[in-house]
Protein backbone atom coordinates (compact mmCIF):
# COMPACT_ATOMS: atom_id res chain seq x y z
CA UNK A 1 0.00 0.00 0.00
CA UNK A 2 1.40 3.76 -1.12
CA UNK A 3 2.74 5.47 1.36
CA UNK A 4 0.43 9.25 2.20
CA UNK A 5 2.32 11.53 0.17
CA UNK A 6 3.45 13.81 3.23
CA UNK A 7 4.94 11.04 5.08
CA UNK A 8 6.72 10.00 1.81
CA UNK A 9 8.12 13.44 1.46
CA UNK A 10 9.34 13.95 4.85
CA UNK A 11 11.03 10.75 4.49
CA UNK A 12 12.56 11.77 1.15
CA UNK A 13 13.91 14.76 2.58
CA UNK A 14 15.53 13.16 5.41
CA UNK A 15 16.95 10.57 3.18
CA UNK A 16 18.39 13.68 1.22
CA UNK A 17 19.64 15.50 4.67
CA UNK A 18 21.59 12.33 5.41
CA UNK A 19 23.39 12.07 2.34
CA UNK A 20 24.64 16.13 2.53
CA UNK A 21 27.09 14.66 5.41
CA UNK A 22 29.25 12.59 3.34
CA UNK A 23 28.80 15.11 0.08
CA UNK A 24 29.83 17.81 2.35
CA UNK A 25 32.91 15.88 3.99
CA UNK A 26 34.14 15.11 0.24
CA UNK A 27 33.96 18.38 -1.08
CA UNK A 28 35.55 19.96 2.31
CA UNK A 29 38.25 16.98 1.92
CA UNK A 30 38.84 17.78 -1.90
CA UNK A 31 38.93 21.77 -1.45
CA UNK A 32 41.53 21.35 1.75
CA UNK A 33 44.20 18.74 0.07
CA UNK A 34 43.80 21.63 -2.80
CA UNK A 35 44.91 24.38 -0.63
CA UNK A 36 47.54 22.68 0.89
CA UNK A 37 49.58 22.54 -2.55
CA UNK A 38 48.87 25.76 -3.74
CA UNK A 39 51.95 28.47 -3.44
CA UNK A 40 51.48 31.63 -1.73
CA UNK A 41 50.37 30.87 1.61
CA UNK A 42 51.39 32.31 4.87
CA UNK A 43 54.90 31.50 5.23
CA UNK A 44 55.49 32.53 1.16
CA UNK A 45 54.10 35.29 2.11
CA UNK A 46 56.11 36.38 4.52
CA UNK A 47 59.19 35.74 2.52
CA UNK A 48 57.68 37.55 -0.03
CA UNK A 49 57.93 40.68 2.36
CA UNK A 50 60.93 40.11 3.58
CA UNK A 51 62.52 39.88 -0.38
CA UNK A 52 60.26 43.15 -0.53
CA UNK A 53 58.19 41.37 -3.78
CA UNK A 54 54.60 42.49 -2.06
CA UNK A 55 52.02 40.22 -1.67
CA UNK A 56 51.80 37.22 -3.46
CA UNK A 57 48.19 38.22 -4.60
CA UNK A 58 49.73 41.31 -6.22
CA UNK A 59 52.98 40.14 -7.75
CA UNK A 60 54.08 38.41 -11.06
CA UNK A 61 56.54 35.25 -11.38
CA UNK A 62 59.26 37.77 -10.53
CA UNK A 63 57.83 38.22 -6.79
CA UNK A 64 57.22 34.88 -6.66
CA UNK A 65 61.10 33.78 -8.08
CA UNK A 66 62.20 36.92 -5.52
CA UNK A 67 60.38 35.52 -2.47
CA UNK A 68 62.01 31.49 -3.34
CA UNK A 69 65.66 32.71 -2.48
CA UNK A 70 64.68 33.94 0.72
CA UNK A 71 65.34 31.74 3.92
CA UNK A 72 63.94 31.83 7.30
CA UNK A 73 65.64 30.35 10.46
CA UNK A 74 65.10 27.04 10.82
CA UNK A 75 63.88 27.72 14.12
CA UNK A 76 61.62 30.15 12.80
CA UNK A 77 60.35 28.58 10.23
CA UNK A 78 59.60 25.32 12.37
CA UNK A 79 57.19 27.83 15.01
CA UNK A 80 55.60 29.46 12.02
CA UNK A 81 54.88 25.98 10.65
CA UNK A 82 53.45 25.29 14.15
CA UNK A 83 51.56 28.55 14.55
CA UNK A 84 49.48 27.68 11.23
CA UNK A 85 49.21 24.42 11.77
CA UNK A 86 51.55 23.00 8.82
CA UNK A 87 53.49 21.13 11.32
CA UNK A 88 51.35 17.79 11.65
CA UNK A 89 50.20 15.63 8.63
CA UNK A 90 47.97 16.50 6.13
CA UNK A 91 45.13 13.91 7.77
CA UNK A 92 45.50 15.04 11.08
CA UNK A 93 45.42 18.36 10.05
CA UNK A 94 41.96 17.11 8.46
CA UNK A 95 40.63 15.87 11.41
CA UNK A 96 41.50 19.00 13.22
CA UNK A 97 39.92 21.06 10.85
CA UNK A 98 36.44 18.70 11.17
CA UNK A 99 36.81 18.48 14.52
CA UNK A 100 36.48 22.86 14.87
CA UNK A 101 33.32 22.07 12.23
CA UNK A 102 31.48 20.10 14.33
CA UNK A 103 31.55 23.34 16.89
CA UNK A 104 30.57 25.79 14.17
CA UNK A 105 34.21 27.13 14.49
CA UNK A 106 35.49 27.74 10.89
CA UNK A 107 38.91 28.94 12.43
CA UNK A 108 41.07 32.15 11.94
CA UNK A 109 41.44 34.03 8.55
CA UNK A 110 45.64 34.12 7.99
CA UNK A 111 44.75 37.76 6.72
CA UNK A 112 42.26 39.75 9.14
CA UNK A 113 43.25 37.46 12.12
CA UNK A 114 39.56 37.21 12.86
CA UNK A 115 37.40 34.07 12.92
CA UNK A 116 36.26 33.59 9.55
CA UNK A 117 32.26 32.67 11.17
CA UNK A 118 32.50 36.87 12.28
CA UNK A 119 33.74 37.69 8.87
CA UNK A 120 31.27 35.83 7.05
CA UNK A 121 28.83 36.75 9.02
CA UNK A 122 29.11 40.55 8.81
CA UNK A 123 29.67 40.23 4.75
CA UNK A 124 26.62 37.41 4.22
CA UNK A 125 23.43 39.83 5.02
CA UNK A 126 25.01 42.61 2.12
CA UNK A 127 25.03 39.47 -0.42
CA UNK A 128 21.44 38.48 0.80
CA UNK A 129 20.29 42.24 0.14
CA UNK A 130 21.67 42.18 -3.56
CA UNK A 131 20.73 38.43 -3.88
CA UNK A 132 16.80 38.39 -2.79
CA UNK A 133 15.96 42.33 -4.50
CA UNK A 134 17.18 40.54 -7.84
CA UNK A 135 15.64 37.46 -7.28
CA UNK A 136 12.35 38.60 -6.28
CA UNK A 137 12.25 41.08 -9.23
CA UNK A 138 13.29 38.69 -11.60
CA UNK A 139 10.88 35.60 -10.79
CA UNK A 140 8.36 38.66 -10.29
CA UNK A 141 8.61 40.05 -13.73
CA UNK A 142 10.21 37.23 -15.92
CA UNK A 143 7.22 34.86 -15.19
CA UNK A 144 4.41 37.15 -16.39
CA UNK A 145 6.45 38.13 -18.86
CA UNK A 146 7.60 34.66 -20.42
CA UNK A 147 3.45 33.63 -20.03
CA UNK A 148 3.02 36.87 -22.45
CA UNK A 149 5.43 35.92 -25.06
CA UNK A 150 4.53 32.76 -25.29
CA UNK A 151 0.40 33.79 -25.52
CA UNK A 152 1.97 36.01 -28.51
CA UNK A 153 4.41 34.17 -30.14
CA UNK A 154 6.65 35.77 -33.20
CA UNK A 155 4.46 39.03 -32.83
CA UNK A 156 6.98 42.62 -32.71
CA UNK A 157 6.58 42.42 -28.67
CA UNK A 158 8.13 38.87 -29.05
CA UNK A 159 10.84 39.66 -31.34
CA UNK A 160 11.53 42.79 -30.16
CA UNK A 161 11.82 41.80 -26.43
CA UNK A 162 13.65 38.35 -27.34
CA UNK A 163 16.48 40.16 -28.46
CA UNK A 164 17.00 42.49 -25.50
CA UNK A 165 16.77 39.14 -23.81
CA UNK A 166 19.39 37.33 -25.99
CA UNK A 167 21.50 39.79 -25.29
CA UNK A 168 21.23 40.37 -21.29
CA UNK A 169 21.75 36.34 -21.41
CA UNK A 170 25.15 36.61 -23.92
CA UNK A 171 26.63 39.26 -21.96
CA UNK A 172 28.29 38.57 -18.23
CA UNK A 173 26.89 40.47 -15.65
CA UNK A 174 30.33 41.85 -14.23
CA UNK A 175 31.38 42.92 -17.97
CA UNK A 176 27.81 44.70 -17.98
CA UNK A 177 28.88 46.40 -14.40
CA UNK A 178 31.61 47.77 -16.01
CA UNK A 179 30.11 49.07 -18.92
CA UNK A 180 27.48 50.84 -16.91
CA UNK A 181 29.73 51.95 -14.48
CA UNK A 182 31.68 53.90 -17.11
CA UNK A 183 28.89 55.19 -18.78
CA UNK A 184 26.36 56.09 -15.59
CA UNK A 185 28.90 56.78 -12.78
CA UNK A 186 32.32 58.15 -14.52
CA UNK A 187 30.81 59.77 -17.82
CA UNK A 188 27.53 61.54 -16.18
CA UNK A 189 27.98 60.86 -12.28
CA UNK A 190 24.57 59.78 -12.06
CA UNK A 191 25.48 56.68 -9.50
CA UNK A 192 28.23 55.51 -7.17
CA UNK A 193 31.23 53.93 -8.43
CA UNK A 194 31.47 51.71 -5.39
CA UNK A 195 30.50 50.89 -2.38
CA UNK A 196 27.21 49.87 -0.54
CA UNK A 197 26.73 53.25 0.97
CA UNK A 198 27.70 56.90 1.11
CA UNK A 199 29.90 58.73 3.54
CA UNK A 200 27.81 59.89 6.70
CA UNK A 201 25.04 57.00 5.73
CA UNK A 202 24.27 57.15 9.46
CA UNK A 203 23.48 61.03 9.54
CA UNK A 204 21.06 60.74 7.13
CA UNK A 205 16.93 60.92 7.89
CA UNK A 206 14.70 57.57 6.99
CA UNK A 207 14.17 58.55 3.66
CA UNK A 208 17.69 59.71 3.15
CA UNK A 209 18.99 56.57 3.90
CA UNK A 210 16.40 54.78 1.86
CA UNK A 211 16.80 57.18 -1.30
CA UNK A 212 20.86 56.34 -0.67
CA UNK A 213 20.30 53.04 -0.17
CA UNK A 214 18.29 52.70 -3.53
CA UNK A 215 21.06 55.13 -5.26
CA UNK A 216 23.86 52.30 -4.24
CA UNK A 217 21.61 49.52 -5.22
CA UNK A 218 20.17 49.81 -8.53
CA UNK A 219 23.26 49.13 -10.87
CA UNK A 220 24.41 45.96 -9.24
CA UNK A 221 21.14 44.42 -9.06
CA UNK A 222 20.42 45.07 -12.76
CA UNK A 223 24.07 43.10 -13.34
CA UNK A 224 22.97 40.56 -10.43
CA UNK A 225 19.56 40.09 -12.61
CA UNK A 226 20.35 39.85 -15.63
CA UNK A 227 21.39 36.73 -16.54
CA UNK A 228 18.67 34.84 -14.66
CA UNK A 229 16.71 36.65 -15.77
CA UNK A 230 16.77 36.28 -19.36
CA UNK A 231 17.43 32.33 -18.50
CA UNK A 232 14.22 32.05 -16.26
CA UNK A 233 12.04 34.47 -19.22
CA UNK A 234 13.21 31.63 -22.27
CA UNK A 235 12.28 28.69 -20.10
CA UNK A 236 8.40 30.21 -18.99
CA UNK A 237 7.89 30.96 -22.28
CA UNK A 238 9.45 27.65 -24.17
CA UNK A 239 7.78 25.39 -21.99
CA UNK A 240 4.14 27.29 -22.08
CA UNK A 241 4.62 26.52 -25.73
CA UNK A 242 5.26 22.94 -25.38
CA UNK A 243 2.46 22.59 -23.27
CA UNK A 244 0.13 25.08 -25.19
CA UNK A 245 0.35 22.26 -27.92
CA UNK A 246 0.27 18.95 -25.82
CA UNK A 247 -2.30 16.60 -26.16
CA UNK A 248 -4.38 17.37 -23.10
CA UNK A 249 -5.14 20.95 -24.27
CA UNK A 250 -5.89 20.03 -27.45
CA UNK A 251 -8.43 17.31 -26.09
CA UNK A 252 -9.58 20.01 -23.65
CA UNK A 253 -10.11 22.17 -26.22
CA UNK A 254 -12.40 19.35 -27.95
CA UNK A 255 -14.61 18.98 -25.34
CA UNK A 256 -15.51 22.25 -25.22
CA UNK A 257 -13.11 23.92 -22.85
CA UNK A 258 -12.36 27.52 -23.35
CA UNK A 259 -8.85 28.80 -24.71
CA UNK A 260 -8.08 30.66 -21.66
CA UNK A 261 -9.25 28.11 -19.23
CA UNK A 262 -6.94 25.15 -20.91
CA UNK A 263 -3.96 27.63 -20.79
CA UNK A 264 -4.69 29.05 -16.92
CA UNK A 265 -6.01 26.28 -15.64
CA UNK A 266 -3.81 23.13 -17.10
CA UNK A 267 -1.05 24.34 -19.50
CA UNK A 268 0.52 27.18 -16.61
CA UNK A 269 0.55 24.90 -13.86
CA UNK A 270 2.52 22.21 -15.89
CA UNK A 271 4.81 25.27 -17.26
CA UNK A 272 5.69 26.34 -13.43
CA UNK A 273 7.95 22.84 -13.23
CA UNK A 274 10.62 23.65 -15.27
CA UNK A 275 10.81 26.97 -12.90
CA UNK A 276 10.38 25.00 -9.96
CA UNK A 277 13.13 22.77 -10.35
CA UNK A 278 15.30 25.77 -10.87
CA UNK A 279 13.99 27.63 -7.87
CA UNK A 280 16.44 26.34 -5.03
CA UNK A 281 19.20 26.55 -7.16
CA UNK A 282 18.67 30.07 -7.85
CA UNK A 283 18.45 30.92 -4.12
CA UNK A 284 21.18 29.12 -3.13
CA UNK A 285 23.78 30.83 -5.67
CA UNK A 286 22.23 34.12 -5.03
CA UNK A 287 22.74 34.42 -1.17
CA UNK A 288 26.34 33.40 -1.60
CA UNK A 289 26.78 36.36 -3.73
CA UNK A 290 28.57 37.37 -7.31
CA UNK A 291 32.48 37.08 -6.80
CA UNK A 292 33.00 39.22 -9.77
CA UNK A 293 30.02 41.36 -9.82
CA UNK A 294 30.71 42.40 -6.01
CA UNK A 295 34.61 42.98 -7.22
CA UNK A 296 33.30 45.28 -10.03
CA UNK A 297 31.34 47.11 -7.65
CA UNK A 298 33.17 47.35 -4.46
CA UNK A 299 30.35 45.55 -2.35
CA UNK A 300 31.57 43.96 0.38
CA UNK A 301 29.87 40.93 0.08
CA UNK A 302 30.26 37.14 0.14
CA UNK A 303 31.74 37.25 -2.87
CA UNK A 304 34.34 39.78 -2.74
CA UNK A 305 35.40 38.61 0.33
CA UNK A 306 36.06 35.21 -1.54
CA UNK A 307 37.70 37.33 -4.27
CA UNK A 308 39.68 38.49 -1.25
CA UNK A 309 41.09 35.48 0.32
CA UNK A 310 42.02 33.84 -3.45
CA UNK A 311 43.49 36.51 -4.23
CA UNK A 312 45.74 36.65 -0.58
CA UNK A 313 45.33 32.73 -0.04
CA UNK A 314 43.53 32.64 3.08
CA UNK A 315 42.85 29.38 3.38
CA UNK A 316 40.03 29.19 6.04
CA UNK A 317 38.27 32.18 4.81
CA UNK A 318 38.08 29.93 1.47
CA UNK A 319 37.27 26.65 3.47
CA UNK A 320 34.59 28.58 5.34
CA UNK A 321 33.01 30.19 2.23
CA UNK A 322 33.52 26.95 -0.07
CA UNK A 323 31.66 24.63 2.86
CA UNK A 324 29.20 27.78 3.16
CA UNK A 325 27.82 27.85 0.03
CA UNK A 326 28.32 23.85 -1.31
CA UNK A 327 26.11 23.61 2.34
CA UNK A 328 23.43 25.92 0.48
CA UNK A 329 23.93 24.79 -2.97
CA UNK A 330 22.61 20.74 -1.66
CA UNK A 331 20.03 22.72 0.49
CA UNK A 332 18.66 24.65 -2.89
CA UNK A 333 18.89 21.31 -4.80
CA UNK A 334 16.88 19.43 -2.12
CA UNK A 335 13.99 22.82 -2.06
CA UNK A 336 13.95 22.15 -6.15
CA UNK A 337 12.57 18.66 -5.84
CA UNK A 338 10.06 19.90 -2.77
CA UNK A 339 9.00 22.59 -5.32
CA UNK A 340 8.63 20.16 -8.08
CA UNK A 341 6.42 17.95 -6.11
CA UNK A 342 4.32 20.46 -4.92
CA UNK A 343 3.99 21.63 -8.73
CA UNK A 344 3.54 18.01 -9.94
CA UNK A 345 1.82 15.62 -8.20
CA UNK A 346 2.47 12.73 -10.01
CA UNK A 347 5.79 12.89 -8.48
CA UNK A 348 6.18 10.45 -5.97
CA UNK A 349 9.05 9.91 -3.89
CA UNK A 350 9.10 5.96 -3.01
CA UNK A 351 7.08 3.81 -0.48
Amino acid sequence: MPMPRSSALRDYALRRLLLMLPTLLGITFLVFLLCQFVPGGPIDQMRMRIAGAGDFGETGSSGAHRASSVDIPETDLQSLKRYYGFDEPILVRYATYLGKLATLDLGDSFRYTLPVEDLIISRFPVSVYFGLIAFLLTYSICIPLGIVKALRHKSHFDNITSVLIFLGYAIPGYALGAVLLGLFAVQHDWFPLAGFESQGFADLSLMGKIGDRIHHTALPVICYAIHLFAFMTILMKNSLLENMSADYVKTALAKGMTWKRAVFGHALRNSLIPIATSFGNNISLILTGSLLIERVFGIPGMGLLFFEAITARDYPVVMGYIFISSALLLLGNLLSDLCVAIADPRVRFGE
